[in-house]
């Protein structure tokens, strides 16, 4: 077996239909196993998906047969690793639609992604009085980085609201759109509440004011396509671990102009062009931001998971992944006492909630011990939880391997929570 292997771009018309999903489900060894005695039922994909055969196996074939530093050698097994390693890059670029493989940069995450940008591009623009626009339901990855970075310069961190169903409030957003903003950083699906945001508006609505964008998409790229040219975001960053593919490696991508006028993020090696004591010359795009050795498996695996999701194809995961978020819905809203936390009209396959007075702990270690994986607490967004005045939710987060059959598991377990706490 090859890592050059390529899946048919043909997306896969039937594979979500019928016992297209049973088959599906067939290619994630993990879900075939049983959890206390029940048979799994995996419902926290926004935390991290699970890993296709497929992945598992370009990984291990990388390390059995190709493993080798990239860039560095004249070597077969050098020349292959940076063949592999650069034809990932070129995967991304076409997943994403950018328009070079040197605005595809590669980093251990989304948060170091946006680390990164808050680094180099806001350390080296940002000054006294300026701002930084982010949402009220951003991930603490967006945040931190950005309050860092302010507390340097002197600059302020400003907040859109967001309202009672967890949407933008965009009237508010337009009045902070002035000449002191220098960049706004954005969710494109909270993480928290499944709120998917109008970002291509509120780039366009940014750009009018000539400040640029940044985008987390760590969880739009496994459930909506993505095209950064059409977005026309500035930035825009994600991880492999959410998109069906291995953790440690994470994407930034960047326009050619902004990337280049950039300084370096860290120093050493492959980001050079030639050190003395005296004086470094960097090297050029994407190298410049890939200090050290990467994580070459990684790529390779996050290539591997590309192929896989666009062999399914992104409509048709979109599309199914809809009809559970409605089903699910349906079936907890029905839950006496439970109370859903982000309603949006726009919503991606997130199904957080809070029941009665049981604390979200409870709930999440009753499910566990039926077999059921959900996320309970905070989802790294602490003042989503202040906003809607909740210490912490439940979250069932889904994925195209999921089922009709495992949302009814998972609204038979809250009842089983809520009779276990009457």
């Amino acid at each position: 077996m090859s890592v050059k292997h390529r899946f048919s771009e043909e997306p896969c018309q039937d594979c979500l239909v019928g016992a297209g999903v049973e088959k599906i489900r067939q290619d994630f060894p993990v879900l075939q196993q049983k959890v206390h005695g029940k048979p799994l039922i995996y419902l926290d994909n926004a935390a991290t998906t699970q890993k296709p055969r497929r992945v598992v196996d370009v990984m291990t074939h990388y390390y059995l047969s190709e493993n080798s530093n990239v860039h560095r050698g004249v070597h077969f097994l050098s020349d292959m690793a940076t063949q592999a390693y650069e034809t990932g890059r070129t995967r991304v670029r076409e997943f994403i639609n950018a328009g070079h493989d040197r605005e595809i940069i590669f980093t251990r995450n989304a948060s170091e992604s946006i680390n990164l940008v808050a680094s180099s591009y806001g350390r080296s623009r940002l000054k006294a009085g300026d701002e930084v626009i982010i949402s009220a339901m951003e991930h603490h990855s967006n945040i931190v980085p950005w309050q860092m970075v302010c507390a340097e310069k002197g600059a302020r961190l400003r907040v859109i609201p967001i309202n009672d169903a967890g949407e933008l409030v965009l009237g508010e957003y337009e009045r902070l759109l002035t000449d002191r903003a220098k960049l706004v950083s954005i969710v494109y699906v909270s993480n928290a509440l499944g709120t998917v945001n109008p970002v291509k508006q509120i780039i366009a609505m940014a750009h009018r004011h000539g400040i640029p964008v940044l985008v987390d998409g760590a969880q739009a790229a496994p459930h909506l396509r993505v095209d950064v040219q059409d977005l026309g975001c500035d930035f825009y960053v994600f991880s492999g671990h959410k998109l069906f593919g291995p953790t440690g490696i994470g994407i930034l991508y960047g326009t050619t102009e902004l990337l280049e006028a950039m300084p370096p993020y860290q120093g050493g090696g492959e980001m050079i062009s030639a050190v003395t004591f005296e004086k470094t010359i960097y090297n050029g795009l994407p190298h410049k931001f890939e200090a050290g050795t990467p994580h070459i498996a990684g790529v390779v695996g996050l290539a591997a998971a590309i192929e896989y999701v666009q062999r399914i194809g992104l409509n048709q995961i979109a599309a199914y992944e809809a009809e559970l978020l409605a089903y699910g819905t349906d079936l907890l809203s029905a839950i006496p006492g439970l109370r859903l936390i982000g309603t949006a009209k726009q919503k991606a396959a997130v199904l957080s909630f809070v029941v009665k007075d049981i604390h979200a702990h409870d709930i999440g270690t009753i499910l566990d011990h039926e077999g059921i994986a959900v996320r309970a607490g905070h989802h790294c967004a602490m003042p989503v939880m202040k906003r809607f005045g909740v210490p912490a939710t439940a979250r069932a987060s889904l994925a195209f391997y999921n089922t009709r059959e495992e949302l009814e598991a998972l609204a038979k377990g809250i009842h089983k929570a809520i009779e276990v706490f009457a």
